[in-house]
Order: structure tokens, then C-alpha cells, then sequence
């Protein structure tokens, strides 16, 4: 159950290439304030009506490790669509419905969000997991005020006022104002996710995620999932073909 819950998450991250650029550094202005790094980070969000291309996942746990291949479609804060080849297992996920089957045992899971936002330990929405795809931080950094220090060339943000029950921690690239890191954390219930996006590409002249690393640690089990972008293309029309093969079984992830 485990591995499903975590290749259900592994597979709703995007993105990568046509004339590719691998962008990096920027230099640090030290005189800048959170409200002016948060203010950049939203101003340089990526603006695009679809995305479409593939990612390499390669997934490891203390039982496992497996890596596979999946083609992706995005339609900005209307869908994100995502097929291994021939079909053998598909995603469809919109603002209201998280959707997934797999032929490999015959079994769909169809719901809603509540269950990967008490995995997360923060209320989870479309726009929190596009935002995740795109190097957008997952929480709305305008609903608090933080504190700022340079941490490994990036601006580091922390809440000037601690939250009662998880921790976080988000780490700006100076360059673009894109998510280099972010870190949520229950203490208590020892929980811990924690996504690095470990550099940038240019794209058509927009700025994407290239590779990303989550670590995710609950229960007493840690994951690794590494992901890479490729062959991405902008805004063609695109179709989201989904259907529940008839007969499957339906599985609860609760």
C-alpha cells in the first residue's frame, strides 16, 4: 500500500525541453526583504495554457527501488493527465477529482484530495500540487510574514511567527525567484517532506523545472523520488482521454 500511496504522489510532477537551457546562480542581494523576494517569487510565476512531454521517475525505499517512465498533459488550473506506456497505468487529476488505474492488478482509486493532504500534513488542493510541478511554493507565502538570511546562495524564508503544528522552510534561487527548496515537517507525529528543485531550464524563453528530489519520511519509512523532465512543449491543444476500465476494483487509500 505503500508504494501505491507513494507512485499516486510520484506521479503529479511535470515538465522539460525543445531549445533547452540549463539555468543556474544569480547573484544575492542581501538588501532585499521577504516581502520583495515573496513579491518576485509570485511575479515570475511561469504563464502557459498547456504542457505536454514526459518525466523519468525513479523511486527508492528501503524494500525498493524501481524507475519508469510516464508521458504528462497539462492544462493550466484545469487538468494534469499522466500515462505510462500503453496505457498500463493512467492519471487524471482536476480541481475537484484525483483519479488513478493500473491494468497491472486491475484496481482504480477515484476521490478527492483529503487523503494526500493528511499524507502532507497541510490542506492540499490542484492549485498547491500544479504549483509543486512548476517550482511554485506550495503554500501561499502572501498569508504570513517571514524572516530572511542567505542559506547556500539562496534566499531562505522562515515564519516570524512559529506555527502550532508543522514547521516549514522555503529556499528561493536568487535568479529567477523560484523554489530551490521547501520543507514541511510535523515534529511530533515525525513526519517530513522535503522537495529540492535541483536546478532550472529555459524553455521557449520560460523558466521550468528540471530535475526534482522529494523526500518523504512518515511512519517510519523514508522514500526517494527523483524525477527529470524531458521533451516538453507549450501550449498545443490537447486531449485528456480517461476512462475507468470497466470491472476494476476499486481501492481505498485511507
Amino acid at each position: 500500500m505503500l508504494k501505491k500511496i507513494i507512485f499516486s504522489i510520484s506521479i503529479l510532477f511535470v515538465v522539460s525541453c525543445k531549445s533547452t537551457k540549463i539555468v543556474t546562480g544569480g547573484a544575492i542581494d542581501e538588501s532585499l526583504s521577504s516581502k520583495a523576494i515573496i513579491k518576485a517569487h509570485y511575479a515570475n510565476a511561469l504563464d502557459f495554457e498547456t504542457i505536454s512531454g514526459k518525466m523519468k521517475i525513479d523511486y527508492e525505499d528501503k524494500n525498493a527501488s524501481q524507475g519508469f517512465s510516464v508521458s504528462l498533459r497539462m492544462e493550466k488550473d484545469k487538468a494534469i493527465w499522466i500515462s505510462a506506456p500503453l496505457g498500463i497505468v493512467k492519471a487524471y487529476i482536476t480541481p475537484k477529482r484525483v483519479s488513478f488505474y493500473n491494468k497491472l492488478d486491475n484496481t482504480y482509486f477515484d476521490g478527492d484530495f483529503s487523503y494526500l493532504s493528511k499524507l502532507l500534513g497541510t490542506e492540499l488542493d490542484f492549485e498547491k500540487v500544479q504549483s509543486l510541478l512548476l517550482g511554485q511554493a506550495i503554500l501561499d507565502l502572501r498569508d504570513a510574514k517571514y524572516d530572511v538570511n542567505v542559506a547556500n546562495e539562496n534566499y531562505q524564508l522562515q515564519p516570524k511567527k512559529a506555527l502550532e503544528l508543522y514547521k516549514i522552510l522555503f529556499q528561493i534561487e536568487p535568479k529567477y525567484f523560484r523554489v530551490s527548496k521547501e520543507q514541511i515537517s510535523q515534529p511530533k507525529e515525525e513526519r517530513l517532506l522535503q522537495i529540492n528543485y535541483t536546478n532550472y531550464q529555459e524553455i521557449d524563453k520560460k523558466i521550468i523545472p528540471n530535475e526534482i528530489v522529494i523526500s518523504a519520511a512518515m511512519d517510519g519509512n523514508e522514500s526517494l523520488i527523483e524525477i527529470e523532465y524531458k521533451n516538453i512543449e507549450f501550449d498545443r491543444s490537447l486531449k485528456f482521454p480517461y476512462d475507468i476500465p470497466n470491472g476494476f476494483k476499486e481501492i481505498s487509500l485511507d
